[in-house]
Parts: structure tokens; C-alpha cells; sequence
């Protein structure tokens, strides 16, 4: 499938690095939150880019979303914080309506507000009947964001668990190596 075509299907992205496959930095706010859906109405009519329609969605998500941006719709998204770079990455993805939605380090590097409303945000689209598949190297945030935790090893999913049925413990032994049964014994 083309990217076009997963989107179209409901497939979401917030990708590890923000900087190199999350955003296009010399765009603003407004084309960056079009980015996936430029071809489309409200942004296109008739092959034409409607610009105050980009500006106007971008607007609404740096209000829902509290994107500190000093110009609006129309910062350069270089010029933001790493925290509202990943907020605007999120606001767009999260405004897709995605079924799935793959979620890389969402909070890597972010200040602690910044952390605290991704995750608040991402428990919230769970909530809302969205598949969420968040893959991190943070145990808190893997114990606090998943209901069910594949932990991996040298590449390969070694044990899958419901997350209240693991401790942080466990997981840490399953990741170096060690098989379930001798986690359950230290």
C-alpha cells in the first residue's frame, strides 16, 4: 500500500524522530497539519490550495491542542519547542480520526508538561475505541499507557502479558534474556 492509501484506511503515524519524519521544519503549522490531507477539501477545491482553510484547521488544533506558537497557523514549525513540534504531530494525527494509531517514543526528550498532556492525550483516543500500538523504551510509560505489553528481545517478542498481570521488574529480565518462568522467580 501506498502512505496515501494506509492513511485513506486509517492508519495514524507519530514516528520516533519528529524532526526528520514527523514534520517538514521549514513549513508552518498550517501545511504541516495538511500535510497528509493537502489534496483534499476543505484544503484543495478544484486542484487549488486553500490557504486560509489550512490556517483555519491549524487555528482550531493549536487552541485544542495548546500549541505555544508566537505567530499561529503560520510559525514555521523549526522554530518551536520540541515539545510543540510533537504536539503538532499529534494534534494532526489525532485530528485524522485514525483507526490505528502507531505511536514511536511520544515523549522522548519533552519537558514534563509536555509529557504529561501526549499521554493524557494518547489514553484518550484509547478511550475512544482507537487501536494503539505505542512501542517505547520508557517501563513507566509502557506500565502506565498499554493494557497488554509485548516485550521483546534481540528483536523477537519473547512474552506478551496483560500490563496490571507484569511488573517493571519482570519486563526488564524478559528484555535482557531471561524467559517468564525464571522473571516469576526473582
Amino acid at each position: 500500500y501506498t502512505i496515501k492509501k494506509r492513511i485513506e484506511l486509517g492508519l495514524g503515524q507519530i514516528p520516533e524522530d519528529r524532526q526528520k519524519h514527523g514534520l517538514v521544519s521549514e513549513f508552518t503549522i498550517g501545511e504541516n497539519c495538511a500535510i497528509k490531507t493537502y489534496y483534499k477539501e476543505p484544503f484543495a477545491v478544484k486542484g487549488q490550495l486553500q490557504k486560509k482553510a489550512m490556517l483555519d484547521n491549524a487555528n482550531n488544533l493549536i487552541k485544542a491542542f495548546d500549541i505555544r506558537a508566537g505567530e499561529g497557523a503560520s510559525t514555521p514549525c523549526g522554530s518551536l519547542s520540541g515539545g510543540n513540534q510533537q504536539k503538532v504531530i499529534v494534534a494532526r494525527e489525532i485530528s485524522l480520526s485514525p483507526k490505528v494509531l502507531l505511536v514511536a517514543q511520544p515523549t522522548r526528550g519533552l519537558d514534563v508538561g509536555a509529557i504529561e498532556y501526549i499521554r493524557k492525550r494518547i489514553i484518550q483516543e484509547r478511550d475512544n475505541g482507537k487501536a494503539i500500538l505505542l512501542v517505547s523504551f520508557e517501563l513507566d510509560e509502557i506500565m502506565n499507557l498499554c493494557d497488554r505489553i509485548a516485550t521483546m528481545s534481540k528483536g523477537t517478542i519473547v512474552d506478551i502479558n496483560d500490563a496490571d498481570k507484569i511488573t517493571a521488574q519482570e519486563i526488564g529480565l524478559m528484555m535482557a534474556g531471561s524467559k517468564k518462568e525464571k522473571a516469576n522467580e526473582a
